[in-house]
């Protein structure tokens, strides 16, 4: 069994209990799981030692880096149907030592209710003390990142190096644990194991419950292993297979105060449809989305609007026919290129609020491919490629207001009109 570089075989999971005793230690002090798991459009509730911390909805805004600062968080959360938005990975390190880069990151104010603030590392002490300074500026929740699979993170035994030492990682989450009041829910989310060995050994399972065991309030599963990055697809069965884990030792999650710790899954949701899937197929209690809203920040109310309408919703049935019926009913929350467009001003302009023109006008250019992906279905090269080129704010306004004007949009018609012909001819 092996648990990462530089483990030797079993001691990657020293002294770590085997899943089927930490269940049995946890029948003791839960409810017997219920069969029943909660139904589509069910909010998230999770328990924190003060009481419950309800959710609006059971869909979570990732912790990408380089995305989930103040501005796009808020740009998400107008789009509707989020329930916890989270920060980028915080460094203890750098909130502590009041890194402004840190301080950026972690930046909220009243409109960005509920947060979760994601903390990385592996020094109890330090991770404690990190935890104490989110509690003391804003955070709803705190999360503890058990799953980034980033070299940077891994060196210094943080990410999902921490599925690797588990009695370090209890150690560390306890210290946490007792650091928060009793307001603040505390949760972790994680991956599959470090590589096959792991995930055939069922550790995700292990630290799952025992995260639980210990006063975890939610559980994240990413599925796949630290060895497969982003490689090939998430493994449903994966995540399912810790649902059933914390299920058996917490009780089933179904939504009540008193119920069992939800589990979450993560990882390949682009579409509202991937949505319902990761819940119907896994049993989690909710799906977390990062990529998947780059392009598209309205998939967590598309998603809400596909959970409430689930007899839409059937296997056979594609999600244009589910979309298109939506429509037609006067409840999709598909919105229309002209309120995209406005989404990208409104982004562009929250940034140059609060960090500035420079930072706006780097990250625009990099990120006007991934917004342009749902405007006319992804044909705007034209739109893209005058943000990209644009020096001043007032130039990527005048661009975006171009093609919404038609002038720019007539370059694109002309593109894809000569692209079959391009082809045709081999050039």
């Amino acid at each position: 069994m092996r648990g990462g570089p530089g483990s030797d075989g079993g001691a990657a999971f020293q002294a770590a209990s085997s899943q089927t005793a930490f269940q049995a230690a946890s029948k003791a002090h839960f409810p017997i799981p219920s069969p029943v798991p909660p139904p589509l459009a069910t909010p998230l509730t999770l328990r924190a030692p003060a009481g419950p911390v309800p959710l609006e909805t059971n869909l979570l805004l990732a912790p990408i880096a380089g995305w989930c600062e103040l501005a796009w968080r808020l740009t998400v959360r107008e789009c509707g149907g989020v329930g916890l938005a989270c920060t980028d990975l915080l460094s203890p390190q750098g909130l502590l030592c009041s890194s402004e880069t840190s301080y950026d990151l972690a930046r909220t104010h009243d409109l960005d209710q509920p947060i979760g603030m994601q903390l990385y590392g592996a020094d109890p002490q330090i991770l404690a003390d990190g935890a104490r300074w989110c509690a003391d500026h804003g955070a709803t929740v705190v999360d503890i990142n058990m799953g980034c699979p980033v070299d940077k993170v891994c060196k210094k035994d943080g990410g999902s190096k921490l599925m690797c030492n588990l009695p370090n990682t209890f150690r560390a989450f306890e210290a946490v644990r007792a650091a928060l009041p009793d307001r603040i829910p505390l949760t972790a989310k994680m991956r599959l194991g470090w590589d096959e060995a792991a995930y055939e050994a069922g550790v995700a399972c292990d630290l799952a419950v025992g995260l639980c065991e210990r006063g975890a309030s939610m559980i994240t599963v990413h599925g796949r292993t630290t060895e497969q990055l982003f490689r090939g697809q998430c493994r449903r069965e994966g995540i399912k297979r810790v649902v059933e884990a914390v299920g058996e030792a917490t009780g089933t999650y179904d939504g009540a105060p008193n119920g069992g710790v939800p589990v979450v899954g993560n990882g390949d949701v682009r579409t509202a449809q991937d949505a319902v899937d990761m819940i119907t197929e896994t049993g989690c209690a909710g799906a977390m989305i990062g990529r998947g809203s780059f392009g598209n920040p309205w998939i967590f109310a598309e998603a809400w609007a596909l959970q409430k309408k689930k007899g839409l919703a059937t296997r056979d049935q594609p999600l244009g026919m589910i979309s298109s019926s939506l429509v037609a009913s006067g409840q999709s929350p598909v919105p229309s290129d002209s309120a995209r467009l406005d989404t990208v001003l409104a982004y562009f302009h929250r940034m140059i609020d609060f960090r500035g023109e420079h930072h706006a006008m780097h990250v625009i250019r990099q990120k006007i491919s991934w917004l342009g992906k749902t405007i006319n279905d992804g044909h705007c090269k034209p739109l893209k490629e005058a943000v990209r080129n644009a020096r001043t704010p007032d130039e990527v306004r005048a661009a975006i207001e171009a093609w919404r004007g038609g002038e720019l949009r007539k370059d694109a018609i002309e593109s894809l009109a000569n692209e079959p012909r391009a082809s045709a001819t081999g050039s």
